[in-house]
């Protein structure tokens, strides 16, 4: 079947299925690596893909809720394993490969979620390099290299899908945010070219660009408790629809007007968004003052 149709029919057949009560997924029988698995996103997505019949490998850097998280798949009748890695260690992660390459076979679908967020003024940065060196090891590099392991199976048995968990802010280009949002266009430019370099191997990528979800991970700044956020169960519903009918980019639609706006009137846009700096500072967590240890999010991120 032509690639070009994949997505069309793809939403077709999840139509069908709906009116004729059918409840197979296209993720029933496939293997499913999800990195960040233990809490959050991760997490709500390893619990719904299992729930849809696919066999789910569960990794991240905290054993004991990796365990917990597994725990909770097969007690609802699915099947996860788990595998304690930090993807921000080279070695570790060519390990993984091996490992699951030779356990398990090709992956077919991979849902690259792990991520850490930070928002800071530059103000704050200027001698921290090391936000941007951090933060690209585990947005960009950890992902980068897990991709690139496991692809050469995905090619050559003829299908595979990546899902980059993204942010709207490589549209939006929100302040505060240059080294989390650099971090993620990365990924989101890497996984565009990387599809088009993969497509007649049936390898596909999806940008899955979220708003802001309800996690630890942004816990830190304040700000964020009094704006609208999807649950973790609801973003994870979104990763399980780009896994099934495989989009080449999932967005919303506050972050495409943006989008054109920083097109059609950058300068305009500029104003916007230095007035929008100026009237929400840094947390106190970014501040580094306070209780700034007890804001932070469990992944080490700061707000």
């Amino acid at each position: 079947m032509s690639l070009l149709l994949a997505t069309p029919l793809a939403r077709v057949r999840r139509v069908v299925r709906a009116l004729t009560g059918d409840p197979t997924s296209p993720l029933a029988g496939r293997t499913v690596l999800v990195t960040g698995a233990s809490s959050g996103v991760g997490e709500a997505t390893a619990r719904a893909v299992a729930a849809r019949g696919a066999t789910v490998l569960l990794v991240a850097r905290r054993a004991a809720e990796l365990d917990r998280v597994r725990d909770a798949v097969e007690a609802a009748g699915g099947t996860a394993y788990t595998f304690v890695v930090d993807l921000t260690d080279g070695p570790a992660v060519d390990a993984l490969v091996r490992r699951v390459v030779a356990e398990f076979g090709p992956v077919d679908h991979l849902v690259n979620n792990a991520g850490r967020s930070i928002r800071r003024s530059l103000d704050l940065t200027y001698d921290r390099f090391h936000d941007f060196e951090r933060t690209m090891a585990v947005n960009y590099f950890g992902p980068l290299r897990l991709t690139m392991g496991l692809l050469p199976a995905m090619r050559a048995q003829k299908f595979g899908h990546v899902v980059n968990v993204v942010t709207w802010g490589v549209q939006v280009k929100s302040p505060k945010f240059a080294a989390y949002i650099a971090s993620k266009s990365a990924l989101d430019v890497f996984g565009r070219i990387a599809g088009r370099e993969t497509y007649r191997d049936n390898v596909t990528f999806t940008n899955l660009r979220l708003s802001l979800v309800r996690t630890d991970m942004v816990a830190p700044t304040e700000a964020y408790s009094r704006v609208p956020a999807l649950t973790p169960e609801q973003a994870a519903l979104k990763v399980v629809r780009a896994l099934e009918e495989r989009p080449i980019t999932v967005d919303v639609l506050p972050a495409r007007l943006a989008e054109i706006a920083n097109v059609v009137a950058p300068r305009l846009t500029d104003l916007v968004f230095s007035l929008a700096d100026r009237a929400f500072p840094d947390s106190v967590a970014a501040r580094g003052t306070g209780d700034a240890e007890r804001l932070r999010s469990r992944d080490g991120s700061l707000g």
